[in-house]
């Protein structure tokens, strides 16, 4: 004999679903709110298949690999440019120290994760203002040498990441409260 399911039953599955989505749609349109950057943090977790089931920390951590993934993109981008500088052998160097700077970002960013789920937000803190300032370091490296400007790519990249990195540091003031 096969079992049919309750209608009140389905309900109420669709109903508790409806409002956990709701529910942490408020989330983080509140936790967003505590940043300087709403409009990229939503647009950032919103789409992110994890934000649904996200506490505030969770939230964090997706922000956090937003910004591993804008500094390791734009490291593998400047490194693609080496080969088109092979005769420069100044902004062959420029972009190889640049470089290096949004890898150290990345890998700052990828400590403050270990640092969430340690709950060492003033760690957390830490790695992710050392993320937001690596690419202030190329900026100068490209300002102290003679001759080269500052690519217009590069500079949109760097405030791309100052900005994720500023709104990672705006939930960590909401964890640490």
């Amino acid at each position: 004999m096969a079992k049919t399911t309750s209608p009140i039953f389905i309900l109420v599955i669709l109903s508790s679903t409806l409002l956990s989505v709701k529910s942490n749609t408020t989330i983080i349109e509140t936790t967003c709110k505590t940043t300087n950057y709403y409009d990229l943090c939503v647009s950032a977790l919103k789409p992110d298949p994890r934000s649904p089931t996200a506490d505030t920390k969770g939230l964090a951590a997706i922000m956090v690999g937003v910004g591993m993934k804008n500094a390791t993109a734009t490291a593998t981008y400047i490194s693609g440019n080496l080969t088109a500088a092979a005769k420069d052998t100044v902004l062959k160097k420029v972009l190889k120290d640049c470089s290096e700077k949004y890898t150290l970002a990345a890998d700052s960013l990828r400590l403050t994760v270990q640092d969430l789920d340690d709950e060492a937000y003033d760690y957390a803190y830490m790695h992710v203002l050392a993320a937001e300032d690596y690419p202030n370091v190329c900026r100068n490296i490209f300002r102290r040498a003679k001759g080269l400007v500052y690519p217009t790519e590069i500079r949109r990249r760097e405030v791309s990441l100052r900005r994720i990195c500023g709104v990672v540091s705006g939930i960590l003031d909401r964890l640490a409260e």
